[in-house]
């Protein structure tokens, strides 16, 4: 085969650091457009994006040529960087890790609107409920005292 052909959609979720609500209103459209282009310029293509005031969903594709970590390091890292400098969020971080999940084609739609309805969904449950959730219905082995490492650890 001549050519290289790759469908790797990602459901990527981080939260700020210990669940601060500092994704507020008034900047968080702004975020997830410098975050869009983030990801653009790493020749990746935002899908869908959604969150509250302390995480964020992202449903991306990712170039094959980087790997996955690195995709999400850069992420965090450059937007992080843009909320101090250009939203005057000094104390602005995120959390350590990260969840990342393959989805595939025929669910892009069903992930899609998940993320378009995180507001209504989050006054259901909670972002610590959510993220266990998704690690177990992806059978994904977790210990509980480190699930949320940074709050510890701060």
């Amino acid at each position: 085969m001549a050519s290289t052909y790759t469908s790797l959609a990602y459901h990527i979720v981080f939260s700020t650091k210990h669940r601060e609500n500092t994704l507020t209103d008034s900047i968080r459209q702004a975020t997830w457009n410098y975050i869009s282009g983030i990801i653009t310029n790493k020749n990746g293509q935002l899908l869908e994006i959604g969150g509250v005031e302390d995480h964020v969903h992202l449903l991306t594709s990712c170039s094959p040529r980087i790997a996955l970590a690195d995709f999400v390091r850069d992420i965090k890292a450059n937007s992080s960087r843009w909320l101090h400098d250009e939203k005057d969020v000094p104390n602005f971080q995120w959390q350590t890790g990260y969840g990342a999940f393959t989805v595939s084609h025929s669910q892009v739609d069903v992930v899609r609107k998940y993320l378009q309805n995180q507001a209504q969904h989050h006054r259901r449950q909670s972002f610590e409920e959510e993220y266990r959730e998704f690690l177990q219905r992806h059978e994904i082995a977790f210990d509980e005292k480190y699930l949320f490492e940074d709050e510890f650890h701060g």
